[in-house]
């Protein structure tokens, strides 16, 4: 059976309302990545943190999924092959658009986690420093987000997944944030077929074997439609 892995990013989620790391006006302009994007920051200011993040839960769950996400799912379910999602993003919005094969490798906003024992359970809408840990009862829950200086999670999966791959393509990701810029490398050296689809293509030329470019609610269901074709 084929295997298809399929790497998203901000763009997939951008048309739900989510902004992307480099929108002018988004939430991501209005911090310092240090203070509230590194375990560091946390230690400092936890209030700040989770006041950052309390945010972008909330615009999450307040979003849907759009028609790139209900793309993906009809793949899952129609192809005659075995597919992976792999996401950079840290909201749910694949997993309520019904996508059932997914890896989070930067974590999910849905998730908390207990930076004293590593207990993990589900988030509620706003976290708070003093929130207790179920587990060990520390006041030290963080959201369960992957931040910079931290190594993502599943990437020995991730790796292996790519590595089998007859196919990868990449949507709505900038390409430049490792490890999973390397993964299209990795493809390529595996012998995977490449795609990328961007509303601009990436400054990556010749990675890519195909690049389709556009709106990920306009061209993903427009390239699954033709894959299945």
């Amino acid at each position: 059976m084929k295997r298809i892995v399929i790497l998203t990013g901000a763009g997939v989620s951008a048309e739900s309302g989510l902004g992307t790391f480099r929108d002018k006006d988004g939430l991501w302009t209005k911090y310092d990545l240090a203070e509230v994007a590194t375990p560091e920051g946390f230690a400092q200011n936890p209030g700040l943190v989770h006041d950052f993040y309390n945010a972008r839960r909330a615009n999450a769950l307040d979003a849907g999924p759009n028609a790139a996400h209900h793309a993906l799912v009809r793949l899952e379910r129609e192809a005659q092959a075995e597919v992976l999602v792999v996401t950079q993003n840290v909201d749910d919005l694949h997993e309520r658009a019904g996508t059932t094969r997914l890896i989070h490798m930067h974590g999910c906003l849905t998730g908390a986690l207990c930076a004293s024992c590593g207990h993990r359970w589900p988030a509620p809408r706003a976290m708070s420093p003093t929130d207790l840990c179920p587990s060990c009862g520390a006041a030290t829950t963080r959201p369960d987000i992957v931040w910079f200086g931290e190594m993502p999670y599943q990437m020995d999966a991730i790796y292996e997944a790519v590595a089998g791959a007859d196919l990868f393509v990449s949507i709505g990701t900038s390409g430049e944030v490792y490890p999973a810029a390397g993964l299209v490398e990795e493809a390529r050296m595996a012998g995977a077929e490449t795609l990328e689809i961007n509303l601009e293509p990436t400054n990556r030329p010749g990675l890519f074997d195909e690049v389709i470019q556009g709106p990920a609610s306009e061209a993903v269901p427009g390239w699954v439609s033709a894959y299945l074709t």
